[in-house]
């Protein structure tokens, strides 16, 4: 594979479609996904190990997981709520495995049922299963910092309460942590005062990535902004489609096709083809013919000309 500069995490058969009252069919997430790693993307999150009940557009998540595995180059990954959901990822051999831990500990209810506390012994003990895989097959576990920035339910939330947070989750044994704007509150200094406050308690290198949305339209101001931070993974979302069902207003994932264009009219490799990732739309497009999707490039289309080798600075 060749080297890259910003890896582009598409989260839209995940976070995309767990807000959605239709249920996709497998075979269609599936062409989804091949299209998007045939036009170049290095990560997906494929979907979640929740409880049908509660999100039944999740519940073929494990055939989804084989099946996304036979593809060459692609990071597979999965959110869990808890050991369970955990163990059934391992059962899969997803790649990569990422947990949400609501900094709000109102949203935390809400969304896992849990408290702060609850969710501390809840990781140490996904951590310590995780332990006990082979280190070749041993996956990567990660905690996203929901509401990070800020939520619907409780209003700004404090920093320090995200720092520490952070701290004692990498205790509990997560490899990183992540911060996520699942409300939409962002704004870019805010982004990197707390990437640099986060990265001072924990360590540059357990801090690489971000999930941000465009609810107020501040998206690629705000993953610029971590970029500028040295942030080297961006979560986005074909489409702009998702959010959080159980944090009112948190709508609107970063578009993967706006964002890429950005990185890659900057000079800055993403390893996706812009072209063929505007195709797959395609197929989001029939089989969710009365879904929005978002997205100004798409619209408009590349520039004249448009060429990564050639939009680098002179």
């Amino acid at each position: 594979m060749s080297e890259i500069d910003i890896l582009v995490s598409e989260v839209g058969p995940r976070d995309g479609l767990q807000s959605l009252s239709t249920v996709l069919p497998t075979a269609t997430k599936l062409d989804w996904i091949r299209a998007q790693a045939a036009a170049g993307c290095r990560e997906i999150e494929v979907g979640s190990f929740v409880p049908p009940k509660l999100l039944p557009q999740m519940a073929d998540t494990a055939e989804v997981v084989a099946a996304a595995l036979k593809i060459p180059d692609l990071t597979v990954a999965v959110l869990v709520p808890n050991l369970r959901g955990a163990e059934n990822a391992l059962a899969t051999g997803a790649h990569k495995i990422s947990i949400p831990f609501s900094v709000s500990e109102t949203h935390s209810l809400k969304n896992v049922r849990r408290s702060h506390e609850q969710m501390f012994e809840e990781v140490a003990r996904i951590a310590e299963r995780v332990r006990e895989v082979e280190p070749d097959r041993r996956p990567h576990f990660e905690a996203g910092l929901s509401t990070a920035f800020g939520c619907t339910l409780e209003g700004p939330v404090s920093e320090d309460l995200v720092v520490q947070s952070a701290e004692r989750l990498m205790e509990a044994g997560v490899a990183e942590v992540g911060l996520s704007d699942t409300t939409g509150y962002a704004n870019p200094g805010q982004v990197r005062r707390l990437i640099r406050k986060v990265r001072a308690a924990v360590g540059d290198e357990h801090v690489t990535g971000v999930h941000l949305h465009n609810t107020r339209g501040l998206g690629l101001a705000n993953a610029l902004a971590a970029i500028d931070e040295g942030i080297t993974t961006i979560d986005s979302s074909l489409g702009g489609i998702g959010g959080c069902p159980f944090a009112p207003g948190a709508s609107g994932n970063i578009v993967t096709e706006d964002l890429v264009f950005m990185l890659e009219a900057m000079g800055l490799r993403t390893g996706i083809d812009v072209e063929k990732l505007l195709e797959v739309r395609s197929i989001l497009r029939q089989a969710l013919p009365d879904e929005p999707l978002y997205g100004f490039v798409p619209d408009a289309g590349t520039p004249k000309g448009f060429n990564t080798d050639l939009n680098t600075a002179a």
